[in-house]
């Protein structure tokens, strides 16, 4: 899909355990403001929902499935949909304004999601509207999560 990327992050293991870079300046465009972690138990699902500035850098840190929807007019992957199963590495997933975005923890443990964007949720001071569009009660959607 146009604009998405989606990589295992390497890990770099010894006795006390492993390590793993989710973003490099001299690997990555993006450019993140915040940061965030968030637990999702198993067999539930956060989203879906866009942005319409905002580019998310997720790294997935369990078992989980990956909803994604293009939603950009245009783009020249225009109401295309995939989606995607981590696997038990460290997944990073970069994912561009207008592109719908789900994830279902798919796993037995409770799974992390560390989220780096590059915008400020609620802007500075957060005074600004949020910067989405949810999908999760929109008969209408296209977009389903299983």
């Amino acid at each position: 899909m146009d604009g998405l990327k989606i990589r295992e992050l390497m890990q770099f293991e010894d006795q006390r355990g492993w390590l793993a870079e989710i973003i490099r300046d001299d690997d990555s465009d993006i450019r993140p403001v915040m940061s965030y972690i968030s637990m999702t138990k198993p067999g539930l699902a956060r989203g879906p929902h866009e942005h319409r500035e905002q580019t998310d850098c997720f790294c997935f840190i369990g078992r989980f499935r990956l909803y994604i929807w293009d939603n950009r007019k245009s783009s020249a992957t225009y109401q295309e949909s995939i989606t995607i199963n981590t696997s038990d590495l460290p997944t990073m997933a970069i994912v561009p304004p207008g592109v719908v975005h789900a994830y279902k923890n798919v796993g037995e443990k409770d799974g992390l999601v560390i989220n780096l964007p590059d915008r400020l949720y609620m802007g500075r001071d957060k005074k600004e509207p949020v910067d989405e569009i949810r999908y999760e009660d929109d008969p209408s959607s296209p977009f389903i999560v299983e």
